[in-house]
């Protein structure tokens, strides 16, 4: 079942030319389309099915700065500011707030782990984060009387944003500014001249332009191998359950069985970081070699399996030629059902954290694909191959809470104009260049 989101509408006519095209409508697709257009060029969003429809819409709302990667601070750090920015500017809700996240354990190695994540990362990048003692995390905690907390940390500057909200209120946004958005409408392909991109071939007909933005999330690596381009890119499976409204618990929260995130109505996503399933696909087997470092690191968090997907969909074995229906318009919705066993298992870890609530039920639940690189570090960078054409895709789950300084930094490389952030550890390059690959944090 796919999660409730907030529809925008379609403009009528695709239009023959636009300084350039978004391929895709997800957080990262419509803030790269915002940014854009708020400098003037004229815009156009393709989406193969509605705005926020994939994993923009299916993950935990989460947008922080404690726990980051170190690469992904600075870029997180602008993302922030502009989460704050976009919310004032659009003058619509996203339902983002700086409510805080809260993590708690009571394990050692990890409240030593996250107090050396302040001191190393953190605070040098002026990320305000406080260890919590042991009295403090179980405050927070108020109501799991099962479990003793050893301490936890308080990330208090970072905050949630409402996926139902976000990627619809940002595309008005970037509509505001004369960005066209075409929902239903695929991009088939790159039109390609003397090495340089000079159309996007959609369903409804050729849009020309001289710059593509490919943020197609799960999607991605396909259409860009349909040109050649080779971009290692696995999609875990994972589950997600929404509970009816609940009072007196955190706003956000983090422990190791689950995280708990408060959704306007009062009701909790309740989800786990870095679990899920990773179905055998042509593509898997094709990057196989690529993810062995990620896959010994996260050996336990990660189930292998076999479903549809090793013959309908993102990965699969797809073939089309432009002017033929492609794999794109057969699955307008990646909708994943969710796994029973994992609906369960969060269910389950919910009532041991919160035994007095013994009968707590999900009144909604729904399954996504969060699409990975090898590092876990998304690719933002323009692909020298093809001249105008820069991919902004394998977020790894982090895509939410960074869209906004994502697309900022890939409206950077569309204009000319000075990086925000340094997009060094985003360039596609690294891939191929002989790179050591470094696994990044969940």
């Amino acid at each position: 079942m796919s999660p409730s989101i907030l529809r925008v509408r379609s403009d009528d006519k695709l239009p023959e030319q636009a300084d350039a095209v978004i391929i895709g409508g997800g957080i990262v697709g419509v803030s790269t389309a915002y940014f854009l257009a708020q400098r003037g060029l004229s815009v156009v969003i393709l989406e193969k099915g509605y705005i926020g429809g994939e994993q923009s819409s299916r993950n935990w709302g989460w947008c922080r700065q404690q726990n980051r990667d170190a690469r992904e601070l600075p870029l997180s750090g602008l993302s922030m500011r502009l989460w704050d920015e976009m919310a004032r500017d659009i003058g619509r809700d996203l339902g983002f707030q700086r409510c805080g996240l809260y993590y708690a354990s009571d394990d050692p190695k990890q409240l030593a782990t996250w107090e050396a994540w302040g001191a190393q990362h953190g605070r040098p990048f002026g990320v305000r984060t406080r260890m919590l003692d042991a009295k403090e995390a179980g405050n927070v905690m108020r109501g799991s009387n099962a479990r003793r907390w050893l301490g936890g940390v308080h990330s208090m500057d970072d905050g949630t944003a409402d996926p139902a909200l976000a990627a619809p209120g940002i595309a008005e946004g970037a509509r505001a500014f004369g960005a066209k958005i075409h929902q239903d409408c695929a991009a088939r392909g790159l039109d390609i001249s003397n090495g340089a991109v000079s159309g996007v071939f959609t369903e409804k007909g050729l849009v020309r332009t001289g710059a593509v933005v490919c943020a197609g999330g799960a999607w991605a690596s396909g259409f860009c191998r349909r040109h050649g381009i080779s971009f290692p890119q696995a999609s875990v499976r994972a589950s997600v359950l929404r509970t009816p409204p609940i009072e007196g618990l955190a706003p956000a929260l983090a422990t190791p069985e689950c995280t708990l995130t408060r959704r306007p109505d009062g009701g909790y996503i309740v989800a786990i970081s870095g679990k899920g399933t990773l179905e055998l696909t042509p593509q898997g087997l094709r990057y196989a070699r690529e993810f062995m470092p990620m896959f010994v690191k996260r050996l336990k968090a990660v189930e292998i399996g076999v479903g549809s997907s090793f013959f309908r969909g993102p990965e699969a074995l797809n073939r089309w030629e432009f002017d033929e229906k492609s794999p794109f318009e057969q699955i307008r919705v990646l909708d994943p059902a969710p796994d029973p066993k994992a609906i369960n298992y969060l269910l389950d870890s919910f009532k041991r954290l919160y035994p007095a609530l013994p009968g707590i039920t999900a009144s909604q639940a729904w399954g996504a694909y969060i699409d990975s690189t090898p590092d876990a570090v998304p690719v933002i960078s323009p692909v020298d191959r093809i001249k105008g054409f820069v991919l902004a895709a394998g977020f790894s789950g982090h895509g939410f809470g960074l869209g906004p300084g994502a697309g900022q930094l890939a409206a950077s490389m569309v204009t000319g104009d000075a990086p925000p952030v340094d997009p060094t550890p985003f360039r596609y390059s690294r891939f191929g260049d002989g790179s050591k690959v470094k696994v990044g944090a969940i």
